[in-house]
């Protein structure tokens, strides 16, 4: 009951926080709203299993993704801030302010990951997944990975319509959620 009433609370939350993307489907904030639902869904169903074995292979490896996701967020939020600078941009008012950064920003993670704020989030969804591992949960992670790869896609057009060829290039020196691989 206790997980229930968290998930009604957490959405709650993430519905206030996401309520102009959800008015704007074509919006990447759109899609990332359901990525975080079946991230916090993940979490609360897995709950119970966090410390039960704790360094068995699985949740080893579980834990290496919550790191990840932690360390991939703190980078990637300082260097928006520090290398992004800022702008109001009335073509996209879904956005929150920290997104709307006026400088395609390469340093740091994003030397290598255009989207590592993604990242830590399919970081964080798998991490929670892996806790344990149920038909149900499987199905939450590939839905939590496809939306957030749908709101990654519809950011990169969002991107490319107001920074134009510098971000064009940018793509081409960078992955979208891993080095070297993805």
């Amino acid at each position: 009951m206790i997980r229930i009433i968290l998930f009604v609370f957490g959405s709650l939350f993430f519905l206030h926080v996401s309520r102009r993307s959800l008015g704007n489907p074509s919006s990447h904030g759109f899609y990332r709203f359901f990525a975080f639902e079946g991230i916090l869904a993940l979490v609360l169903l897995n709950h119970p299993y966090w410390f039960r074995d704790p360094f068995s292979p699985i949740h080893c490896i579980s834990w290496l993704f919550l790191v990840a996701a932690v360390l991939f967020i703190a980078q990637s939020l300082f260097m928006l801030k520090k290398k992004g600078g800022h702008a109001v941009r009335r073509d996209m008012p879904e956005n929150h302010s920290f997104e709307n950064t006026v400088n395609v920003v390469e340093n740091g993670l994003y030397r290598y990951v255009r989207h590592p704020m993604y990242s830590s989030l399919l970081f964080l969804g798998w991490g929670a997944f892996l806790k344990n591992i149920s038909p149900l949960t499987g199905l939450l992670i590939v839905l939590v990975s496809g939306f957030i790869i749908a709101a990654a896609r519809v950011e990169e057009q969002e991107n490319i319509q107001f920074f134009g060829t510098a971000y064009r290039e940018y793509m081409k020196r960078s992955r979208m959620f891993l080095p070297w691989l993805i």
